[in-house]
């Protein structure tokens, strides 16, 4: 078994609310509950679930862009989280982020060239000005763009434009994994296709790594090798990708795929509709935390024992008291 790049242990997420005229903290906000996984080198891991489920929280804990509460994250050996600004500074060539709104992530002052080459400057990659303008001009090529768009400014390119932008600025530095957080969720439909396709191009040529972070499973499914479903904070089913979109197990699961829109006007499938709204991610509910929208839960199990993730089938593993 190849060993993995990235593997998640427990990571737990809890933002402090403040309140009062002292601003104390009077309670917390669960983004990520005891979440678990490994990526393995060459691999694409599709994170999906509704808004506000944890999963950019968790591309960023990752990256330690925001601290975890607890939790291990070890990367190509090394534990992440026990890691100085220092250390992490080295490390971070190695984890790069696509951003998901191609408008507020660029630097609106600074030129495309700049904005590439900075990541050059920081790591020491580029001796020279000259040095540093052609590995830009060689990196907008590669996706797609022209050399010489390194002398505009961001406000001069399309959303779909800017995004290749922001992808020639995460390769710039030649990573082992990149975080794409909804790369293509701000994009028309007709340039999400460009966009997916170009960053299965890149990875095939650079062996990239791949956390692609979407709430669109029709998406995640052409683009990932496994997919991992997220609801409240928690991971509540991973398998490959053909397994989950033919097989799925968790209630949860199900519900998301019979919205999935089917291309064939003569395949009708039955939708699940989810009674009552996401909780509350200050106060989840005990147990299960789906067990309040869930059509097959049963009183005095799923709303008093927190489920594990066990594997159902070699694979696929799944948190819920009453399948697999």
């Amino acid at each position: 078994m190849t060993e993995s790049l990235l593997r998640v242990k427990n990571l737990v997420k809890r933002f402090p609310v403040k309140g009062g005229i002292l601003r104390r903290t009077v309670d917390h906000v669960h983004a990520v509950s005891d979440v678990s996984f490994d990526l393995k080198p060459g691999e694409t891991l599709g994170l999906v679930g509704e808004s506000g489920c944890g999963k950019s929280t968790t591309g960023r804990l990752i990256l330690r862009l925001i601290e975890p509460t607890s939790g291990e994250i070890w990367f190509d050996g090394k534990e992440v989280t026990g890691l100085s600004n220092e250390q992490l500074g080295s490390l971070r060539r190695d984890m790069q982020i696509i951003f998901q709104d191609p408008f507020a992530s660029l630097n609106p002052r600074m030129t495309v060239g700049a904005i590439i080459g900075e990541a050059l400057i920081i790591h020491g990659l580029a001796k020279t000005r000259a040095e540093r303008e052609a590995r830009v001009a060689e990196l907008l090529e590669t996706v797609g763009l022209n050399a010489d768009h390194m002398r505009r400014f961001p406000h001069e390119f399309s959303g779909g434009q800017r995004q290749r932008i922001g992808i020639a600025r995460a390769l710039a530095v030649s990573p082992k994994l990149v975080v794409c957080d909804e790369p293509v969720s701000a994009l028309d439909v007709s340039i999400q296709a460009q966009v997916v396709n170009l960053l299965e191009d890149l990875q095939e040529k650079f062996g990239l790594t791949y956390l692609f972070i979407a709430h669109d499973l029709s998406v995640v499914e052409h683009t990932s090798d496994r997919v991992a479903v997220m609801y409240l904070g928690r991971i509540v089913e991973i398998a490959s990708a053909r397994d989950l979109y033919t097989n799925p197990l968790h209630p949860y699961t199900e519900a998301l795929l019979s919205a999935v829109p089917i291309p064939d006007p003569t395949v009708r499938r039955e939708r699940i509709r989810l009674q009552g709204d996401v909780p509350n991610p200050l106060h989840p509910p005990p147990g299960c935390h789906f067990h309040t929208r869930c059509p097959i839960a049963e009183k005095g199990v799923c709303d008093v024992k927190v489920p594990e993730l066990h594997e159902a089938t070699p694979g696929h593993m799944v948190s819920c008291h009453l399948r697999g």
